[in-house]
């Protein structure tokens, strides 16, 4: 049984801990503490006697999540947990990445040190014993405190790798061993990707074997783009039952500062003719990239002349997904190099160098503009050819039996990378400052996309030597997930107040309908996404449940009752049916939280969209907290009946044009409303059956809104409860 998540233990800070923090900068010295706290505290607790916790740990790209595992570890450490389990990397240069980090930061290496370490361990060699005797440490009450280690374990997230880690902890008597299991870019690989085939994908059995090798253990599950891991169904193996939301330290530049704060400043959109597509075969460099690497080295020069942050200084050239057209560009970038460097060595009378002088001048009033103590241009001048020629290209991919390249970051200090997926998710790019990424959205998944963001990070201190140049689409494509971002993170944390679990929180949040949330192959439950812009949303079935009519109508008794309804305006000859009651100016945030929040909507069809209207007025209640709506009792003199169809939805809420389709006298229903304001429909209905009409629910509310273009924001909703 899993444990429960509402009532947390207090882990303790020790020595490992503390030794680790005095490594952060003192402004992100606490919120690093607390958070490690706050994590471990949701966590299984070494103490108990067994259990089994899923948790999702939400950052930011290029935010430190790695530091934050860390930390962990060892506070995990400092409070006994006997072994830790690191899945990291499905490439082996993501792997080296990160347990190389692990090694320096806990000072594996160290002699004495309360750590043992194993990388990809498997039967055939010493690991067995080697762990064996690690845990038995911790049973032999003459052995000291000081003398006991924590056992980690690193892994490749790949089938052979993890079958290998199978095999030894089966092997092993783990029964009342507390271990952390720590699943590093947990929505990558590890789900079930034949979900809605009935099976499961190779990875994902291999996670699930993992867990059940661990008696008393906590998968946690790290990420910045948790839409998957949300968005699985609930009563999965991985679906969270807890959620902890990272903090950046202050020098930390992410989305807002790209997309919200001064895009001007750091953004270029790369016209559409330099992007290369099936229709648009590129045979020379775009100029765009050969502006991107002017600024580039211009950058690079002043840091050589004025040793200015950071360590490192990398442009990143991301092109396409195809190996094809990183050989273009890398033979691109490594032709202007040497074009330059010879045309820099010429004699300064040179018309080519005279040019080429002209076009860095270009460049360097662009980078003046954001760099306040950027050296004189004549000064960098004579830097450059120095900056070029020390400056390293590097084609990061793997092609054929070439593995990928590794990048060795303390040898040189200047390096250009091309290449495709090999610079996305989880690989940290050193000192990136010019980021030039031609390549569409693809398919549209958010996730994808924002991984692909690797110029964001702790870039405070070089913020001005940074560019990024991307196609318009993808530029509004990360406008638009960084709204998505902020608001997932924010509904994440409200929850996490409330102290329920993470399968209560609704799958309700904002994101662009041109984006996807994730690959469909994950997602065993569908979602709905959409928008409500000069259009109702009318209720299928407000009839659904006896007890919620009940509810809705007192809801809705006690609201208007509040508000003085007089006669509409219209023409003599209606109907008694055509005949409303209007109000005007209405608060429209208390008709947010005293009606629409407060009602019961039960069939599925109608909850979901309705969720999404909500969301959608939540946010425009953010900004616009002063507006107001106007509301209708339609027809309260004449009780409406309505009829449903063989699926028990009503046929038509809304009455139709009177006395013909042109509607002379009466437009009908749907017309009934104010120009540009949000509208609210209330409508009383006796409900009866298809075939024989008879009466299946009397005095039914029934709320439609109609929703002006000016509230237009994009939704996803997704119903756990199918």
């Amino acid at each position: 049984m899993d444990s429960p998540t509402s009532n947390p233990w207090s882990p303790e800070i020790g020595d490992e801990t503390e030794f680790l923090l005095e490594q952060f900068p003192p402004d992100n010295r606490q919120s690093m503490r607390d958070e490690a706290v706050a994590v471990l505290s949701r966590c299984v607790p070494p103490t108990a006697p067994g259990g089994r916790e899923t948790g999702l740990v939400v950052g930011y790209v290029q935010s430190g999540k790695t530091m934050s595992f860390t930390t962990v570890s060892a506070l995990a450490q400092d409070n006994r947990y006997r072994m830790i389990v690191v899945i990291t990397g499905t490439k082996t240069n993501l792997f080296r990445q990160s347990t190389e980090r692990l090694m320096q930061d806990l000072r594996l290496p160290d002699i004495g040190r309360k750590w043992k370490h194993f990388a990809n361990p498997n039967l055939r060699g010493t690991a067995l014993r080697s762990i064996e005797s690690a845990l038995q440490r911790w049973e032999d009450e003459s052995v000291p405190e000081a003398d006991r280690q924590t056992v980690l374990i690193t892994v490749m997230k790949n089938v052979t790798h993890l079958n290998n880690l199978i095999q030894l902890l089966s092997s092993l008597d783990v029964h009342s061993v507390p271990v952390l299991v720590i699943d590093d870019e947990a929505d990558q690989a590890g789900l079930n990707t034949m979900v809605n085939q009935g099976a499961e994908s190779s990875t994902y059995q291999r996670l699930l074997s993992l867990r059940r090798c661990l008696p008393h253990h906590t998968f946690l599950q790290y990420t910045a783009t948790p839409q998957a891991p949300l968005l699985i169904n609930i009563i999965d193996a991985l679906s969270p039952s807890f959620a902890e939301v990272l903090t950046p330290g202050q020098s930390y530049r992410g989305g807002q500062t790209f997309f919200e704060h001064q895009p001007a400043d750091l953004l270029r959109i790369i016209p559409d003719g330099q992007i290369p597509t099936n229709d648009n075969i590129l045979t020379e460099p775009p100029e765009s990239l050969l502006e991107a690497m002017r600024v580039f080295f211009l950058g690079v020069a002043a840091g050589m002349r004025i040793r200015a942050s950071p360590r490192n200084r990398s442009m990143m050239v991301h092109p396409s997904v195809r190996t094809l057209q990183h050989e273009d560009f890398f033979r691109w970038v490594d032709a202007a190099m040497r074009r330059w460097q010879a045309i820099l060595a010429e004699p300064e009378d040179e018309p080519d160098r005279q040019e080429v002088i002209i076009e860095f001048r270009e460049a360097y009033d662009d980078l003046a503009q954001t760099v306040t103590d950027l050296p004189a241009f004549e000064e960098l001048v004579g830097a450059l050819p120095r900056a070029i020629r020390e400056t390293v290209p590097i084609e990061v991919n793997t092609r054929g039996n070439r593995r990928t390249p590794p990048v060795e970051w303390h040898q040189d200090y200047s390096h250009i990378l091309v290449g495709g997926s090999s610079l996305e998710r989880g690989y940290t790019v050193e000192g990136l400052t010019v980021t030039y990424m031609p390549r569409g959205r693809g398919v549209g998944n958010a996730d994808t996309i924002q991984q692909r963001a690797r110029w964001f990070g702790y870039k405070a201190d070089y913020l001005g030597y940074c560019r990024v140049y991307l196609s318009a689409g993808t530029e509004q494509a990360y406008r638009a997930y960084t709204e998505h971002e902020d608001d997932i993170r924010n509904r994440l944390r409200e929850h996490a107040l409330t102290g329920r679990p993470l399968r209560d929180w609704k799958r309700a949040f904002l994101l662009d309908t041109a984006l996807r949330p994730t690959r469909n192959n994950v997602l065993g439950l569908d979602y709905m996404q959409s928008v409500y812009s000069n259009r109702w949303f009318e209720p299928d079935a407000p009839h659904d449940s006896q007890d919620a009519v009940a509810e809705n109508r007192e809801v809705v008794t006690q609201f208007v009752s509040r508000y003085e309804f007089a006669p509409d305006t219209g023409d003599s000859r209606r109907q008694p049916h055509m005949k409303h009651y209007v109000v005007s100016s209405v608060p429209l945030r208390d008709a947010y939280e005293n009606l629409l929040t407060k009602l019961r909507i039960t069939r599925s069809t109608d909850s979901t969209p309705f969720t999404g209207l909500l969301l959608q007025l939540e946010r425009y209640l953010e900004n616009n907290p002063t507006s107001t709506c106007t509301l209708y009792q339609m027809s309260p003199d004449k009780l409406r009946e309505r009829s449903v169809n063989e699926d028990d939805e009503i046929r038509n809420l809304f009455q139709g044009a009177y006395p013909d389709t042109k509607g002379e006298i009466y437009r009908g229903d749907r017309y009934v409303r104010a120009d540009g304001e949000l509208t609210i429909q209330i409508h009383n209905l006796r409900v009866l059956s298809a075939g024989d009409r008879k009466v299946i629910a009397d005095n039914v509310p029934a709320i439609a809104v109609w929703v002006p273009s000016t509230m237009s924001k994009d939704w996803l909703v997704q119903n756990q409860n199918q």
